[in-house]
């Protein structure tokens, strides 16, 4: 996996032009993939932000001369992959600046790369993406295994524009009404502790840091408490939910 600040500067300004008019249009993602094709042909493309500090929300997508799985993607993501996801660089000092990443299929893990790239044909995908409080913001461009591998070259054109695609995608999300939502610990302990289900302080915290997208050893450290005990305040709160598995816990709080 590749990963580099964009540089700034030398943005093709035709290019530019061609994409500004599709703000607030429906087809908004359709018409960025097929702009881009000059740039870089990728034949799907994806907004979603993902990691432990939000909600896995994939805002849009759209596929261009294939069948469009985009949507089947994302729910293949979701199954499983999204807990551990290692295809996007860790966050550093310099959070919130512009990054962009590139990886192969071969570079993903197993499940992931079964699940989701081989399962629908993706070969390779380069992300424009950006850190923020623990989750990670990208607007994603796959290749597709019919297609010849991404250039360098290619990849530098798109590296001119990303700040721009940046930009235009969050101006989209805006205006659709899917505002990127952060949700830290408070927010899920507030939203728990409002559900009328008579929960406890301790099941609050384990279950805010659950919705979170933590592990149980990893509640267990920040919590300071023992695995067995983490696994038993879940329990009890699953109880009084009248639910049995972390999935129905997000069904009933992640909206």
């Amino acid at each position: 996996m590749r990963q580099w600040q964009p540089r700034t500067g030398g943005m093709p300004a035709q290019m530019v032009q061609q994409l500004i008019p599709l703000i607030g249009q429906p087809a908004f993602a359709s018409g960025v993939l097929t702009h881009l094709q000059a740039l870089l042909p990728a034949a799907s493309c994806a907004v979603y932000q993902t990691g432990k500090g939000c909600v896995p929300t994939l805002f849009m997508s759209s596929s261009l001369g294939i069948p469009d799985t985009t949507h089947d993607c994302w729910r293949a993501y979701l199954s499983g992959p999204h807990l551990q996801d290692k295809t996007f660089p860790s966050a550093n000092p310099d959070e919130g600046k512009l990054l962009m990443c590139h990886i192969t299929a071969q570079e993903v893990s197993a499940t992931h790369r079964s699940r989701v790239y081989d399962r629908h044909g993706v070969a390779e995908r380069v992300s424009v993406l950006q850190h923020r409080n623990d989750a990670v913001f990208a607007i994603n461009l796959y290749r597709h295994a019919h297609q010849a591998p991404f250039q360098d070259h290619q990849l530098s054109d798109l590296e001119a524009l990303a700040p721009v695609l940046l930009s235009l995608a969050e101006k989209q999300i805006e205006l659709s009404g899917q505002q990127p939502i952060v949700r830290n610990t408070a927010y899920w302990s507030q939203r728990l502790a409002q559900s009328g289900r008579g929960l406890t302080t301790r099941e609050i915290e384990v279950c805010a840091r659950l919705l979170k997208g933590m592990t149980q050893e990893g509640i267990s450290l920040d919590l300071g408490l023992r695995l067995s005990s983490v696994k038993t305040y879940r329990n009890r709160a699953f109880t009084r939910l009248g639910i049995h598995f972390k999935n129905e816990l997000f069904a009933l709080f992640a909206h």
